[in-house]
């Protein structure tokens, strides 16, 4: 039982599965890492493509810039979101 600004949680106690006490996380946890290590790798695959994209069609300065960011963030949700569905479907 614990006490939070005057109001009683109860709170169930983690099964312990390692000699130290640790825990499996649970399933939203891995949905969230899944999706982070996704958003990650895809940002590193989309910086990589995008810069190869944008210097080939010959952007340069601000606007090169702006194609790589929106090719970064466009890869990696892409890549996060099919991450987090399989870690997800795992669980």
């Amino acid at each position: 039982m614990l006490t939070l600004f005057g109001f009683t949680v109860l709170k169930e106690m983690p099964v312990s599965v390692g000699p130290y006490g640790q825990t499996q996380p649970n399933c939203f946890d891995r949905v969230k890492m899944g999706f982070m290590m996704g958003f990650a790798v895809g940002m590193a695959a989309g910086a990589m493509f995008g810069t190869f994209s944008c210097l080939r069609i010959g952007m340069r300065g601000r606007e090169l810039m702006g194609g790589v960011g929106k090719t970064m963030l466009q890869s990696g949700g892409t890549f996060g979101t099919f991450m987090a569905i399989g870690m997800g479907i795992r669980c």
